[in-house]
């Protein structure tokens, strides 16, 4: 095995050879990502309820800075909508008014109206995450991500979670390991 048989209150099993628990956007890149970096990365099930990173985190005795939320980031310039989504810790807030809105190259950045982030990645709200978005889009990571041993992110589903080398991420099409992004909650 090439991940930990417990993270927290989570038991792991390989996400490779659990498709099923993986949004198919999901599983679709995941089995792009090189074979032994796909192979570290393991799922769990979990209480749909549980999928909020505060309640997750709880119910399952991890930290802040072990789990990761994916936001989705949208603007506009000359009328094109500019998306990009950012993988920040969970005792953070992507810098989406100064970093993201420079990197989008747009005036004003704000969250995706959430509608718009489903449709658009094909995940569940509360599951959104970086494996599988759209190739176009942008995959901003903060460092403190990637330095993570293991991180919980989304499944692209409310009801599993991924747990993932922070090393493995900016394999994913479109990452860009970008400093500043993650500011402290506060």
């Amino acid at each position: 095995m090439t991940f930990p048989e417990t993270f927290g209150g989570l038991a792991l099993i390989p996400a490779l050879d659990n498709l099923d628990l993986l949004a198919d956007p999901v599983a679709a890149g995941l089995r792009a990502l090189p074979e032994a970096s796909a192979a570290r990365c393991a799922v769990v099930a979990i209480d749909p309820e549980l999928a909020d990173t505060a309640a997750l985190t709880e119910h399952y005795g991890l930290s802040l800075e072990s789990s990761a939320n994916c936001v989705v980031v949208a603007g506009k310039r000359e009328g094109e909508r500019r998306f990009a989504a950012c993988l920040i810790l969970a005792n953070t807030r992507a810098d989406v008014n100064g970093v993201v809105k420079r990197r989008l190259d747009v005036r004003k950045a704000s969250f995706a109206p959430q509608q718009d982030a489903v449709d658009l990645a094909g995940m569940e709200y509360g599951g959104i995450t970086a494996v599988g978005l759209p190739a176009e889009w942008p995959l901003l990571l903060d460092p403190a991500v990637v330095a993570a041993e293991w991180v919980v992110i989304g499944s692209g589903l409310r009801r599993s979670k991924l747990v993932v080398p922070g090393a493995v991420l900016p394999e994913l099409p479109g990452a860009e390991v970008t400093p500043g992004l993650g500011r402290p909650l506060g």
